[in-house]
């Protein structure tokens, strides 16, 4: 799979790719391996955004489930992500890469207020910017808060590193044979409802033409092979440029 052209990559996390073996929170060697991955490709010349979600820590959607109030729990959700946000931040800066983090709800004594010319400006110099507390507002997933900042960042690519290679037509830990797509369409994935981000996060990123590719980040040295072109993936672009 192609990715020539790409120079601004937002890559989206999950909170689970934080937690390596455990059940629970943020292991610091799996967080140190990824952020050697990140590492690589600002070596390679990226530039490069993270978006890393909460699920590790506090999972807002779950919890309204069981009764929270959906607002409240949304927000203490946001709260997860900043947690993660810092500690992808130290484990990148442990290896000499210089980050800023950028929170949507102000916490000045802890990171950066989001401004998107700021933001800009850091990665024009080199520096990895991580977005926490997803949009801001509740109801709201990372994912879509990650569609947005991808487009506001004029990224050329939405990287969506979770526990698996790819897309595909059912669970493939629970379904045996599903298929795996090497490229979909943001049409298809809307309409046969593919778990690959939330739809509000896929309709932004149809209508801001920005790709999302699909790959496990758990494998090590997959993000600098999809980058490069190789290692296993799905594509989702428009019906113009896709199959499947």
């Amino acid at each position: 799979m192609a990715t020539a052209g790409f120079k601004r990559i937002l890559l989206k996390l999950s909170g689970e790719a934080l937690m390596g073996s455990a059940p629970y929170g943020i292991d610091p060697l799996e967080t140190a391996r990824i952020a050697e991955e990140v590492k690589a490709a600002v070596a390679a010349g990226y530039e490069l955004c993270l978006v890393v979600g909460g699920g590790n820590i506090f999972r807002g959607l779950a919890a309204a489930a069981k009764g929270f109030d959906r607002g409240s729990a949304d927000y203490m959700g946001m709260l997860a992500t900043v947690m993660n946000a810092l500690a992808v931040q130290n484990a990148l800066e442990n290896i000499g890469i210089s980050t800023r983090v950028q929170s949507a709800i102000p916490m000045p004594s802890v990171c950066e207020p989001y401004i998107r010319r700021r933001a800009e400006r850091h990665l024009e110099k080199g520096r990895v910017v991580i977005f926490a507390a997803g949009t801001g507002n509740p109801f709201f997933t990372t994912d879509t808060g990650a569609a947005l900042r991808a487009a506001e960042m004029n990224c050329d690519a939405l990287l969506k590193g979770t526990s698996v290679d790819g897309v595909y037509d059912a669970d493939p830990k629970t379904v045996p044979g599903a298929k795996r797509y090497d490229r979909l369409s943001y049409g298809k994935v809307l309409a046969d409802n593919l778990k690959v981000m939330d739809a509000s996060a896929v309709a932004m990123c149809r209508d801001n033409n920005i790709p999302i590719i699909v790959f496990n980040i758990r494998e090590p040295g997959t993000l600098a092979a999809v980058l490069r072109g190789e290692g296993t993936s799905t594509m989702v672009t428009s019906e113009e440029q896709s199959f499947g």
